[in-house]
């Protein structure tokens, strides 16, 4: 039987509709969480990126300022910005895509966030109360992880968990938040001997290296669930044969456009596994809504009051318009 494919449109569905909740009940207490992005340069992903969170920000009804650098800003003139963004007190998140352009210094830029308004959750801060079990803000595909996984209730204390790849992105922070929630967990990386055996023993396997169809069906333990964070672009011909051969939408698409998206994992694998997240369409769409959670998280943080806190933890009951 092939895997049950877990739909991360529905789950970020599921979870905006609690943000909008919260972002109501914030409103009634007289705050409205704000947003601001910076894009430096003219980077056709960054700018889809930002489109996409600027998006969502206006369906939630959170505030959102979007920063259109050149691609020739001196660092100086970025860092002043983020400088007068971590002074502004309407503005709960900070947000600089990324790439920058060459000859920015991105941890330089990324350090200078304030980390209290770092909805990212890459500030050393952040990473430090994350290892360390206290609340902060998390980085927002591992959260999105972790959000696809209880709600559709797999078991995650005492399940064996593999990650493949170590990035401070996604493997990192993606073991933490397994290994806090009791899972035993296993990263593997470019130096792992014997990776498909190490896979194998996994109950939930996670595939994060950016290397399309890596992880084939005899990486896969039979019945487990796999995540597939990568998304990359598969123009080559051979490597779209190898993928997608005899499937009659992929084919069409690539005939269409030359290229299509492909996951980390093979397709293969749907054959072994209990449960998988398709390519696109599952981790993704749970980045930007737990951007939107982090959002609100920042300021009911920041803000710190009792009436805030209490008027965004209601995540529950009829939607009321605002």
């Amino acid at each position: 039987m092939p895997a049950t494919i877990l739909d991360g449109h529905k789950i970020a569905a599921a979870i905006k509709e609690q943000v909008a909740r919260q972002v109501c009940a914030l409103a009634e207490a007289g705050t409205r969480p704000g947003l601001a992005i910076i894009l430096a340069g003219e980077h056709p992903a960054s700018s889809l990126y930002a489109g996409n969170k600027i998006k969502a920000c206006r369906e939630l009804g959170i505030y959102c300022e979007k920063f259109a650098l050149p691609e020739a800003v001196p660092a100086s003139e970025l860092c002043q910005l983020v400088g007068e963004l971590n002074q502004r007190d309407e503005i709960d998140g900070i947000i600089v895509e990324l790439p920058l352009p060459p000859g920015l210094d991105r941890d330089a830029v990324l350090l200078a966030v304030d980390p209290r308004k770092d909805i990212d959750g890459f500030h050393p801060i952040n990473v430090g109360l994350l290892a360390t079990w206290r609340p902060g803000l998390a980085p927002c595909t591992a959260a999105g992880i972790m959000e696809l996984l209880q709600r559709s209730h797999t078991p995650i204390a005492g399940a064996e968990a593999v990650i493949v790849g170590r990035s401070d992105i996604v493997g990192k922070p993606t073991a933490m938040l397994l290994l806090n929630r009791n899972a035993t967990v296993t990263i593997c990386h470019s130096q792992t001997r014997n990776l498909a055996e190490v896979c194998r023993r996994a109950d939930i396997l996670v595939a994060a290296i950016g290397k399309p169809g890596v992880i084939r069906r005899e990486f896969v333990k039979p019945g487990a669930t796999v995540i597939d964070v990568g998304i990359n672009k598969v123009s080559d011909a051979g490597v779209f044969r190898d993928l997608f051969a005899g499937n009659r939408k992929r084919e069409q698409e690539f005939a269409a456009r030359g290229w299509v998206w492909s996951g980390d994992v093979h397709p293969e694998a749907a054959e072994v596994a209990g449960a998988m997240t398709p390519v696109p369409g599952g981790v993704g769409p749970l980045t930007i809504a737990m951007l939107m959670v982090n959002t609100v998280r920042a300021c009911t943080m920041r803000r710190g009051s009792a009436v805030i806190r209490e008027a965004a933890a209601s995540s529950s009951g009829e939607s009321r318009p605002c």
